[in-house]
């Protein structure tokens, strides 16, 4: 819910309809999108910065925001203050860690539709709880199975410290056979910055 700073709820039905007043520091684009001060490009990556803060933390659901912290959070998404506009990708504690501190240089991912024009060149921000660690993709090779891209990429450049029979079953316990048979993307990536709190 959206609260204007005075504590009430803010209506943007009663507004438009011009029962109520536009509450003190209301921007226009909470209103009516096309108000956004910036491109289009840089409204839909504020707008997706602030679904994927929504979705990490349960917490979210159940709290309230006002016009100012709307605000603030839309307009200061890592992509604003990076320069570059990465996808961002959730992961497990244990291998963000491993990522942020440089040793992962293997992302291990199956070959859904909306990673199929993944590339050298492109922007990864890794993201655990409130932290994230940006990188940046410098090569993406597809293979048949799990087991063919652990030969070919070498287990220790996926997760250093695990043995390839341990990294193998962890791997097709997230990802069922049905998902394997999409294709298995080895992405190599390196770390352009490390881990950071991320705003709430």
């Amino acid at each position: 819910m959206v609260l204007t700073d005075t504590g009430a709820k803010l209506s943007k039905s009663l507004i438009r309809e011009g029962k109520v007043a536009l509450p003190p520091g209301t921007h226009d684009w909470m209103l009516d999108v096309t108000g956004w001060p910036g491109s289009i490009d840089d409204y839909v990556d504020a707008l997706v910065w602030l679904v994927g803060r929504m979705l990490a933390d349960p917490k979210h659901f159940y709290r309230s925001y006002t016009t100012a912290e709307l605000d603030r959070i839309m307009t200061t998404p890592p992509a604003a203050t990076t320069g570059v506009r990465a996808r961002e990708m959730n992961l497990y504690q244990r291998y963000f860690d491993l990522v942020a501190a440089g040793q992962k240089t293997i992302e291990v991912r199956v070959q859904y539709p909306n990673l199929r024009k993944l590339a050298a060149g492109d922007h990864i921000r890794f993201v655990c709880g409130r932290d994230d660690a940006l990188t940046i993709v410098k090569r993406v090779t597809r293979y048949r199975s799990f087991e063919e891209m652990l030969d070919g990429e070498g287990p220790e450049k996926v997760n250093p410290g695990s043995p390839r029979d341990q990294q193998l079953a962890n791997i097709r316990r997230i990802y069922g056979p049905e998902k394997e048979a999409l294709g298995v993307l080895a992405i190599e990536i390196e770390l352009l910055r490390p881990a950071s709190p991320l705003s709430t």
